[in-house]
């Protein structure tokens, strides 16, 4: 007899789905792998930006799924990376693309903070955003 999987992941794959969807549609993608690579870069490279405790508060809100590939060869120890820029930041994303050069990286930065701050509370978003430079902070939806 199969074992039945047990609600918290079918709740954390249903959430992550939803997720995924949303970033389809915002990113004008009808292409899942693109739009979890887009969550999954984009969320590292602001993790790799913020000190370790904010890193950790905005881990918190994240659906279990997420929260995994957010923490995902994290080396609390080497940040907040030194590189600050927009630019670097969206070649961070582009790079996890390559192969894919029809993908607009700054958009797909865009579209995952706008999910970002739909889905994790204003007051987490605006800790985040005090942190950024005003470069990367732009990115954010106003």
């Amino acid at each position: 007899m199969g074992e039945a999987i047990l609600p918290v992941f079918d709740k954390t794959i249903q959430v992550t789905n939803l997720w995924l969807k949303a970033l389809m549609d915002r990113m004008g993608e009808d292409d899942r792998h693109h739009a979890y690579t887009a969550l999954r870069s984009t969320l590292q490279a602001l993790r790799d930006r913020l000190p370790v405790n904010e890193a950790a508060h905005l881990g918190a809100q994240l659906p279990m799924l997420v929260r995994g590939f957010y923490y995902e060869g994290w080396h609390p120890a080497g940040t907040p990376v030194k590189e600050r820029g927009k630019d670097e930041f969206v070649a961070h994303v582009r790079e996890a693309f390559r192969g894919n050069p029809q993908v607009d990286a700054e958009r797909a930065v865009r579209s995952v903070f706008a999910l970002l701050a739909e889905h994790v509370t204003a007051g987490e978003i605006q800790d985040v955003k005090r942190i950024l430079p005003p470069e990367i902070r732009d990115l954010w939806p106003a």
